[in-house]
């Protein structure tokens, strides 16, 4: 058991710094960012400021509120990142063809709706063009991924038959249910459309390692997020039903959410069904032991979101119109943990515990006993009056520490909703000094915003990490999600021009001052 524990332990993430921005954020031609070019200017502009991290949202299939923490599958990509211009350099779209792909409705916004309605037929299209080479290529690709591919591939093919509806509504009980003779006949008679799955696949994750690989080349390591659940439609669910609170029609039993909180005063209904615990126990952990080793080949280091959940966890009844309904029920704790630790080679570190909300002795002891850092967010240091463990002065070298994440208002924003005494005690912590209310003027050389970045990097956190927003000044419509709201999020976007004009010397120097 010591052996376990101390293979988490075993090292710290050293002094460093780096930026969020999720790659729909990214600015470009085709109405999403993707894995193109602008992927590597961005990367070359991190390695100009001298910053070490890239870090992102979670990766998966989003679902049809374009949430990248409820995902379709815990092992698959966004198909949408995929860039058009890379097939192009593989010869299998023309010029034409990418030109007519081009979405520039709206430069600020990811344009799902748009890319959503296109994107698709375009890469059918590339699909038809493959090399028997490539096609080779591909087929050892779904073998090394057999674990998960094949079966995500069908579950696609299948809803796509069954006219987009998620499984629990599948028309073909047979199917509904895995039928092994059902699933044999479905194989066969949706094979090219599963072939089509499979080169979508093989396509996001090389087109992802490569971006990653320049990454590597400039210096920088990509963090990810893992999504502690998956959506009730995902191919995970449909597969391992054993593993999930769902009844024999797939309906679930009980479901994941927040109780109220900071920032939202009915807590959150995220809807996710829960795991069976003991059932996962019984299976030695093996569903979680492969998720986190297929992310870890995506990212130098992950954040696992919600860690309060392995030492409790809000479940609320499936027919619960709010979270408020909800109770706490006891997670895996440490044992999923020493199976982690013992199936991963964690001799570097690789994991962040996002370790927010609700917290008590049980998650405390768990995140002590994991040995894994946790996180601090600069803006909950001023909720309240008096000290807490989100003031920079507090964050020690286990700390993963943001002016805000994504779940958060920008700076900006933040200081226009702090009441009058807040906001001065905040702006006062950070030493700034300003006239009059001119600590709202915005912009990437913005003085109030660079006084709470300096503070963060002032800190004893090893890792500080600014959202892209806090680095360009922005105003609270730029933030990416509002807990608690379903619909209008994850669309933010950066403008090409405003990328280029972030203050990149600012935080040169602070990396240079800061031996970051």
């Amino acid at each position: 058991m010591k052996r376990k524990q101390e293979s988490l332990k075993t090292t710290l993430f050293p002094r460093s710094s780096g930026v969020l921005l999720h790659v729909s954020s990214l600015p470009g031609d085709f109405g999403i960012g993707t894995f193109g070019k602008e992927a590597r200017a961005f990367v070359d502009q991190l390695s100009e400021m001298g910053c070490t991290w890239w870090q992102v949202l979670p990766f998966g299939p989003i679902d049809v509120f374009n949430s990248p923490y409820k995902s379709l599958s815990a092992f698959a990509g966004n198909i949408y990142f995929i860039d058009p211009e890379e097939l192009g350099k593989a010869g299998l779209l023309t010029a034409t063809e990418i030109e007519g792909a081009k979405i520039n409705r709206n430069p600020y916004i990811a344009d799902y709706t748009a890319v959503k309605e296109t994107r698709l037929s375009l890469f059918r299209l590339a699909y038809t063009r493959l090399t028997g080479e490539l096609k080779e290529t591909i087929a050892h690709f779904v073998q090394a991924n057999d674990h998960w591919l094949t079966d995500y591939a069908l579950y696609q093919a299948i809803q796509q038959e069954q006219s987009g509806r998620p499984w629990t509504k599948w028309t073909d009980d047979f199917l509904k249910h895995r039928n092994p003779k059902a699933l044999d006949a479905a194989a066969k008679r949706l094979e090219d459309e599963i072939h089509f799955q499979y080169f979508l696949q093989y396509t996001f994750f090389d087109q992802w390692q490569s971006v990653k690989e320049y990454a590597k080349e400039k210096g920088i390591q990509i963090m990810g997020d893992m999504p502690i659940y998956v959506d009730i439609e995902s191919a995970d669910v449909w597969v391992h039903p054993q593993l999930f609170e769902i009844d024999a029609e797939g309906h679930p039993i009980s479901v994941a959410g927040v109780p109220p909180d900071y920032f939202c005063e009915d807590g959150q209904l995220w809807g996710n069904p829960l795991y069976r615990w003991p059932n996962m126990e019984k299976e030695g952990y093996a569903w979680w032991i492969q998720r986190l080793e297929h992310t870890l080949t995506l990212f130098d280091a992950v954040r696992i979101d919600h860690f309060r959940a392995f030492s409790a966890y809000w479940a609320v009844p499936g027919d619960a119109r709010t979270a408020r309904e909800g109770k706490w029920l006891p997670g895996p704790g440490m044992k999923l943990f020493d199976a982690l630790a013992d199936a991963i080679d964690f001799s570097a570190p690789r994991i962040i515990a996002e370790d927010l909300g609700v917290m008590d002795e049980g998650v405390i002891s768990l995140l002590s006993e994991s040995g894994l850092p946790g996180m601090g967010v600069l803006q909950f240091g001023f909720i309240e009056d008096g000290d807490n463990q989100h003031l920079p002065h507090n964050y020690d070298k286990k700390t993963v520490a943001y002016t805000g994440t994504h779940d958060n208002n920008t700076l900006l924003g933040w200081l226009w909703e702090l009441l009058p005494h807040q906001r001065e005690n905040a702006l006062a912590y950070v030493g700034y000094i300003g006239q009059g209310d001119d600590w709202q003027v915005g912009g990437p050389q913005s003085r109030s915003c660079q006084a709470f970045i300096r503070a963060l990097w002032q800190s004893g956190a090893s890792i500080a990490i600014v959202p892209i927003q806090d680095l360009c000044g922005f105003g609270g419509d730029t933030k990416m999600n509002k807990p608690g709201q379903a619909d209008g999020n994850w669309a933010f976007r950066i403008a090409a021009d405003a990328l280029k004009g972030i203050d990149v010397p600012f935080i040169k120097t602070l990396n240079q001052l800061y031996k970051r």
